[in-house]
């Protein structure tokens, strides 16, 4: 999971083009829109279809996403327990 935490950071902050924005600023228990990196909801629509992109996972409604987005760690957990698995 660590993992995931830590490319979801840099993904955020590529996707977002966060200037001046590190990994360690991120955190992960802290809310993910309207903290303190200035995320809002056109960021949160760019990251949604960066999920569903680079994981496969599909956000597709609100309701969903209110919960998912509370945190980089609700949004890990849920791509987490949603992605497809990997075939080798």
């Amino acid at each position: 999971m660590e993992k995931l935490l830590n490319e979801l950071k840099g993904k955020i902050i590529e996707t977002l083009n966060l200037i001046d924005v590190t990994p360690r600023d991120f955190d992960e228990e802290g809310p993910l829109v309207g903290g303190d990196l200035g995320i809002d909801s056109i960021d949160v629509l760019e990251m949604v279809m960066m999920i569903e992109k680079d994981y496969s996972v599909v956000i597709d409604n609100k309701e969903l996403g209110e919960k998912v987005f509370i945190s980089l760690k609700t949004l890990a957990n849920y791509i987490h327990q949603n992605r497809p698995e990997k075939t080798v």
